[in-house]
């Protein structure tokens, strides 16, 4: 097991059984992700860092006919997520699998090696190389695809203390907000021929972004 995937154990060893209610109060704009996905029938929706799988639940609800696939290196937490498909008759429709974000092997953990639509919540601010991730994410974009994003902002419009607080708070949790997250996701986007949307939430304490190929007609937009 990786350094990565046993730390990610021993931290939710625990919080895995009250992750879900702890974190529906602050893992803001999770559901408006989601919305914006259209995943039509057919469409392959992967998220990466699927946790408790709580996103896949809510994706499988929202887009009956997609085919959905659940990525996390803690065994821990995909035990959870296991658990939860099963609560909600949804075994036979999400797959999941075990990996590292950076370089995990999709064609050998769920048969193919592209999706439609790959989405990360809350996760690349968990993941120390997180810049990896996300080229791993673009690269695993069938062509067409897009990729959503949502996890903490800079939080430019917060007030000092609440921002300063919120920070220290995160930092004890291993959770490090990438400022610098919209920049990246445009770099990498634009080496592979993508647009990005980029917004902020609740006065930047979310983020939400869409990387997607252009549109014909109007140079923005997505499948």
């Amino acid at each position: 097991m990786s350094d990565a995937a046993q730390l990610m154990d021993r931290m939710y060893r625990r919080q895995r059984h009250i992750y879900d209610l702890s974190r529906k109060f602050y893992l803001l704009g999770r559901d408006e992700a989601i919305a914006g996905l259209h995943a039509g029938p057919g469409v392959s929706v992967l998220e990466i860092g699927c946790g408790t799988g709580r996103n896949l639940v809510k994706l499988a609800r929202a887009y009956p006919g997609a085919h959905l696939f659940g990525l996390d290196v803690s065994r821990e937490m995909l035990a959870s997520a296991a658990a939860a498909m099963a609560r909600a008759g949804l075994s036979a429709r999400v797959a999941l699998g075990q990996g590292d974000a950076t370089a995990f092997d999709s064609a050998a953990l769920f048969g193919r090696a592209r999706f439609d639509r790959v989405m990360i919540s809350y996760a690349l601010s968990m993941i120390p190389p997180w810049r990896e991730a996300l080229e791993r994410a673009l690269e695993v974009l069938a062509p067409g695809g897009s990729l959503h994003l949502v996890d903490f902002g800079p939080g430019a419009g917060l007030p000092g203390p609440f921002r300063s607080g919120l920070r220290r708070w995160l930092a004890a949790f291993d959770v490090t907000p990438r400022d610098d997250l919209g920049a990246a996701l445009e770099a990498l986007s634009a080496e592979r021929g993508l647009t990005c949307k980029i917004e902020t939430r609740f006065r930047g304490y979310a983020v939400l972004a869409v990387a997607r190929p252009p549109s014909p007609r109007s140079g923005e937009g997505g499948p």
